[in-house]
């Protein structure tokens, strides 16, 4: 091996691909999404904002998709924890040391966490005698829309800035990426007016599914290679 191979290799950030993390944690997410809806028959989504009888008659009924979705969201906020080191591994790499990066760090793993305890309670209202009570059945849903919606939605734009500031600062990535992920963030952030207003629970979903196109976007925009 030449001096310029060495050169050249010492130059590549060594990390798993930033795109391909990104691409299985939306693929596992949607298909937890879809399993959902065809183990439920397309049933409405249990909204915290439902009827208690309502909802307690869904979770009694479909045991079995809240198990498989469990499984399956628990499933990608490994990648998304996973995305978030090798992400914030690269910039770092690059020689960036600002505090976008350790926001980001926080960010992204406390998405990864809060997706994961949304996970775990899901899980939890699926197992016999829990939908069956109704008092437990309301605080392990209400855990688990909350940790899965405002935590998670939240704390994944602050992932987005992180990441979308410092890179357009440093012209790591193409701009429209960069202010594509400062808009959703900001949405993001704003998602969390809904804990009051409950009529503002659509920022969630504005905020949560162009999020996860984001990283798709900037995992593979992001060079491994300094220049």
């Amino acid at each position: 091996m030449n001096e310029e191979t060495v050169s050249r290799q010492g130059n590549v950030h060594p990390s798993p691909p930033l795109g391909i993390l990104a691409v299985v944690f939306v693929l596992l997410f949607a298909v937890s999404i879809a399993t959902n809806f065809i183990l439920t028959h397309f049933a409405a989504y249990p909204t915290p904002y439902l009827p208690i009888d309502q909802l307690q008659a869904h979770y009694l009924r479909y045991p079995d998709a809240s198990r498989v979705t469990s499984f399956l969201q628990l499933s990608a906020s490994i990648p998304l924890g996973l995305f978030t080191a090798v992400v914030v591994s690269r910039l770092l790499f690059f020689g960036i040391k600002v505090a976008g990066v350790h926001i980001a760090l926080f960010g992204g793993i406390a998405a990864s966490i809060f997706l994961g305890i949304s996970a775990i309670t899901a899980w939890a209202m699926s197992q016999t005698g829990v939908a069956s009570e109704v008092g437990a059945m309301r605080v392990i849903q209400l855990l688990a829309f909350a940790s899965g919606g405002f935590g998670h939605t939240a704390t994944l734009g602050l992932l987005l800035a992180g990441v979308s500031v410092p890179s357009l600062a440093f012209k790591l990535m193409p701009r429209w990426v960069c202010w594509f992920g400062l808009v959703v963030a900001a949405i993001c952030e704003l998602s969390t007016l809904s804990m009051v207003f409950p009529a503002l629970s659509v920022l969630l979903p504005l905020g949560r599914f162009p999020g996860y196109i984001w990283l798709i976007a900037a995992g593979f925009a992001m060079p491994k290679m300094r220049k």
